[in-house]
């Protein structure tokens, strides 16, 4: 049975790609900073087909115990999915600088010690993958989204390294990069980018986008065509012209 552990599973897009994967007979380590979320995500599960781990990402020792725990009990493991992230919105010097620090914690440092602990156990299990949660934010820095779009900066580079670095492993390292998706995360947050764009997709449209990469080679997995049109625009684009894409769908 394929093994797969899923980081901030307990909401949003670790949920629905947990489920998915269930449906579809996958052995699933669901790993969240709360453990009700988990317990009642799983509640009618075959008790023999999941483990629920609770730690927070961006605690090293607490990771290298989850995954510790749940690579000895199922003995390999196929993917890691690091989902679990946080999202601000607002002008930088009006977020809390703990709330920044929170943003890097969880996005960058979390997904870095899941990819730490995990890697002997991706080393050890034939055609391994590591899928990452990128974002559309990490396309050009993003007003009004400062530190989450930088942390998503730094995603796509972390895993463009690792994507080379690891390849001797047979691992495969990709990202997802979708818009903004109707989650948890999202509510009750408000922007002049969000309102010009629109949400258009919901959790399960990005939970099939993660099962379909299991099997996909791509290094990037850009979602939607509105933000695969600007993602070629991009890179045909000269920067001053997205600036002014950007500061004109931002409202700056």
């Amino acid at each position: 049975m394929k093994t797969i552990l899923i980081t901030g599973a307990g909401s949003g897009i670790g949920r629905a790609v947990a489920t998915i994967m269930y449906e579809n007979g996958w052995h699933l380590g669901l790993l969240d900073i709360n453990r009700e979320p988990l317990m009642e995500l799983a509640s009618n599960w075959d008790q023999s087909r999941y483990a629920i781990e609770v730690a927070d990402v961006s605690n090293a020792d607490m990771v290298s115990t989850a995954i510790s725990n749940y690579a000895k009990q199922v003995q390999q493991l196929h993917v890691l999915f690091n989902c679990a992230g946080v999202l601000e919105i607002g002008d930088f010097e009006a977020i809390d600088l703990h709330r920044h620090h929170q943003i890097l914690d969880i996005n960058n440092r979390g997904l870095l010690n899941c990819c730490y602990y995990a890697f002997p156990y991706l080393r050890d299990t034939v055609g391994a993958r590591v899928i990452n949660m990128s974002s559309a934010s990490s396309l050009f820095g993003v007003p009004g989204f400062a530190s989450y779009s930088a942390s998503k900066f730094w995603v796509k580079g972390f895993t463009e390294s690792l994507n080379v670095e690891w390849s001797r492993h047979d691992i495969t390292v990709m990202d997802i990069e979708p818009p903004f998706v109707r989650t948890p995360m999202l509510e009750g947050k408000e922007s002049q980018i969000i309102k010009r764009l629109g949400v258009k997709l919901d959790a399960n449209d990005i939970a099939l986008q993660v099962f379909e990469a299991v099997t996909d080679r791509s290094l990037h997995r850009p979602v939607g065509l509105e933000y695969k049109v600007l993602r070629t625009a991009r890179k045909l684009l000269p920067d001053a012209a997205t600036r002014n894409l950007m500061k004109f769908l931002s409202g700056y």
